[in-house]
């Protein structure tokens, strides 16, 4: 009668471990330097190794030529330990064995003298399971014993151990086992066996072992009968109870190439046949797969939103809802996730339709409309003709300009199109002609600082304005005949120098304004005079009401 594969290929030394390196080289090293402590504490997750390196390591103390690291496994010390019949080895399972009573026997052991070995070693299992009790009984014991007993513990749950217990140990951790390493040792063992096997067959049994050595020799076991010696993907996905991996293949590979024409009705029906937890972890599993080697067809981009949809859908799955639901739901998320554009394809598109509509608009006539106002001030663009040149670059960073205007105040906008004209860009000089007068004038006067902003962001830093006065329809022929050009006014700084039509229009109208008032001045008085008379008794009542003696007027 043959031996269960995890007591058959047991680990009987330190090189025998499987991915715990670390630990077996501490360990030998202190060994082989005779720096041997009191009392140990090896942690992990079930099936790690912790009690055969616990056995191991109680040999390595026991064997006539030692305490070594490689015990001889031939002296009546190593035979005795390997059969489990060494009488100085006392291995205690302390879920059993967990009240105050069973350490006191425990303790009054340690009285006597190793009858057969060098040592006596006590080997506690699953030592968490103690009681406060017990584990205050242990406390002096653990912390001074006599010098021929050592202590060895065993847990998978450290954080349930008192500190004081934890201080008086030299802690090991043993990590979780490399898939990789599970599967190398799961070979080694059916080559032995002489047993046929396929290794994606052998992936899916390491990872439902979940790092778990013994757990992992279980489910061959299981699958070495369930297979008939001939362990296959098929025969280890039925035993399971796990989708098989080709389901999923099928699933995603129609899913991808026709998104809109899918009949999920025939892959529903495939999963409802399985857990629906499980049918979500293992196509995760799967996707992750895909992601490990690169597959073209699954971007990260829509491996993050199938991933957040499986997560969605566990969510779920915990407020007791209908499994055939949600994974009908899944997959109705997924191939909506398939329409979704990508980031940067959506901002190649958007800027390709803005360097369009910029172009279109600087070369395009639009139609001058004085009756109403859009309320998208940035379609609106100023009056342009059609020009018998191709646009210069200076041309359009000028209708650019233009619109930015626009985007910021109409009137202000409607301003500048009408009475500012471009002339040229050259040597980061920017020169325009000006015919503004009066109150729009004025108008630009007190915006120029947002439009030398404007000018600097579209232009660039340190750009120059060379503005020029061209001449009104009111002079005379002879006047006309003749050129007519203030002197220039170049800014070094767009930024520095202050606005110069507000200069030239306090200059040209200074007699005027003082000499006159203008119509608009007239126009205010009067409706002034008229407002007063039409609310004599409004006004009466809040001088009255105030206190005031006459109504103030600016």
């Amino acid at each position: 009668m043959s031996l269960a594969l995890a007591l058959k290929y047991r680990p009987k030394s330190f090189e025998d471990l499987i991915g715990q390196h670390a630990v077996s080289q501490t360990l030998s090293l202190a060994l082989d330097s005779q720096h041997i402590s009191h009392a140990y504490l090896f942690s992990g997750l079930r099936g790690s190794g912790k009690t055969s390196s616990a056995r191991i390591f109680a040999r390595s103390l026991q064997c006539e030529k030692g305490p070594t690291s490689k015990p001889c496994g031939e002296c009546e010390n190593c035979k005795a330990a390997l059969e489990g019949r060494h009488l100085d080895i006392i291995e205690m399972d302390a879920a059993s064995n967990r009240k105050i009573d069973d350490i006191r026997d425990l303790i009054e052991a340690t009285k006597y003298q190793p009858a057969f070995g060098r040592f006596k070693i006590f080997i506690i299992d699953e030592v968490h399971m103690l009681t406060k009790e017990a584990f205050n009984a242990l406390l002096k014991t653990l912390e001074e014993p006599p010098g021929y007993v050592k202590f060895i513990l065993a847990t998978t749950d450290p954080l349930k151990l008192p500190a004081t217990i934890l201080s008086r140990t030299q802690h090991f951790r043993f990590k979780q086992i490399p898939q990789k390493l599970v599967i190398e040792h799961l070979v080694n063992i059916l080559e032995k066996e002489n047993i046929s096997y396929q290794i994606q067959a052998l992936e899916i049994i390491a990872r439902s072992g979940a790092g778990s050595l013994r757990d992992t020799l279980t489910l061959l076991d299981q699958a070495i009968i369930f297979c008939k010696k001939s362990i296959d993907v098929i025969s280890v996905s039925d035993m399971l109870g796990i989708v098989d991996p080709q389901i999923f293949e099928t699933l995603f590979t129609q899913l991808l190439q026709i998104p809109d024409n899918l009949d999920l009705t025939a892959h529903i029906q495939t999963l409802q046949e399985y857990e629906c937890e499980m049918v979500l972890d293992e196509m995760m599993l799967f996707l992750k797969d895909r992601l490990i080697h690169n597959d073209k067809r699954f971007s990260p981009v829509l491996l993050d939103r199938f991933f957040r949809i499986l997560v969605d859908s566990k969510t779920l799955l915990s407020l007791n809802t209908d499994g055939s639901f949600v994974l009908l739901l899944s997959l109705l998320k997924m191939r909506e996730a398939l329409k979704v554009k990508e980031i940067e394809s959506m901002i190649q598109d958007l800027e390709n339709e803005i360097f369009v509509t910029q172009n279109t608009q600087s070369k395009a006539p639009t139609t001058k409309n004085t009756q109403t106002h859009s309320v998208h001030h940035s379609h609106i663009q100023p009056q342009e003709s059609i020009s018998p040149h191709p646009v210069t670059q200076g041309e359009a960073l000028f209708v650019k300009l233009k619109n930015a205007i626009y985007d910021r105040n109409y009137e202000l906008g409607e301003c500048f199109s009408k009475n500012i004209e471009f002339v040229s860009f050259a040597n980061n000089v920017l020169s325009w002609k000006t015919s503004a007068q009066g109150d729009c004038k004025q108008m630009l006067s007190q915006g120029f600082a947002f439009i030398k902003n404007k000018i600097t962001e579209i232009f660039g830093e340190g750009v120059s304005i060379e503005s020029t006065k061209v001449p009104q329809n009111t002079q005379t022929d002879s006047q006309l005949k003749q050129p007519i050009q203030e002197p220039t006014i170049r800014e070094e700084s767009a930024i520095t120098q202050e606005p110069t039509i507000a200069e030239e229009s306090a200059q040209d109208n200074l007699a005027s304004v003082k000499a006159i008032p203008s119509q608009d001045q007239q126009n205010m008085q009067e409706n002034d005079k008229a407002f007063i008379e039409r609310n004599k008794s409004l006004i009466s009542g809040i001088q009255e009401y105030l206190g005031l003696k006459d109504v103030i007027r600016s």
